[in-house]
């Protein structure tokens, strides 16, 4: 049960990027990993399939994602296949992902464009990639990093969109916002691995709600911006 703590800081200066990002790349390696790494790392990286998981994602839990995903790959691993399903089948696979009846329409749109205009490829430009029904900015930075391997993209989701504003690194009110800032903010060489170390955090430690402040290595320095409660630690 959540508990209101003591005090919580709200002076404290950010938190630095490199160091901390450092310290919390060495801390997930024990946490369980996000649901479109663990399908990346499956499928062997697979473009497609990393695209069509992320959409799939979409305020949808870990492991529903991840199920849906290989119950739709099992029959339909490539933009050809998904294109020849009808949109209800699709939602069979997909079911109980949010929104899974929109997004059984986009996903067979989406394929059905990657065969007619793209050659069956997933294009590797975020340009191209938001032409495609249902990918935002999200989706489109996430599968340039864990499939076509860039280093030119930073991912944010609400994961990163709050601890970004909870460090102290940006102030900012959408996920696109915290985009644009954390380029400027960040060195180049961590954006690639931002959504990975922020995600994995938020899920386990740094929670929307309750943060389980007094398991988190960075609970001395953080700032808390925005925490008016803290998890209670077992």
């Amino acid at each position: 049960m959540p508990v209101r703590p003591q005090s919580v800081p709200t002076l404290r200066a950010p938190l630095p990027v490199a160091p901390t990002l450092t310290k919390l790349g060495r801390a997930i390696r024990s946490l369980e990993l996000p649901a479109i790494e663990k399908i990346a790392e499956e499928l062997m990286g697979d473009a497609f399939q990393v695209l069509i998981s992320t959409m799939l994602s979409a305020q949808t839990k870990d492991p529903v994602t991840l199920a849906a995903s290989l119950r739709l790959f099992k029959v339909a691993p490539d933009p050809a296949s998904l294109a020849r399903l009808t949109t209800a089948r699709i939602e069979k696979l997909i079911y109980p992902v949010s929104f899974y009846r929109n997004k059984a329409v986009h996903l067979k749109e989406t394929a059905r464009i990657l065969v007619k205009d793209f050659g069956g490829q997933v294009p590797t430009t975020m340009e191209a990639l938001l032409t495609l029904p249902g990918v935002g900015r999200k989706t489109a930075n996430l599968t340039l990093i864990v499939a076509c391997r860039s280093a030119d993209n930073i991912c944010v989701d609400t994961h990163v969109h709050r601890i970004a504003n909870r460090f102290g690194w940006v102030r900012t009110r959408t996920p696109e916002q915290t985009e644009r800032a954390l380029y400027e903010v960040a060195p180049r060489k961590w954006w690639a691995t931002i959504n990975l170390h922020l995600v994995t955090w938020g899920q386990h430690v740094c929670k929307p709600i309750y943060p389980q402040c007094g398991r988190c290595l960075l609970n001395d320095t953080c700032p808390k911006i925005g925490v008016v409660r803290e998890g209670r630690i077992a």
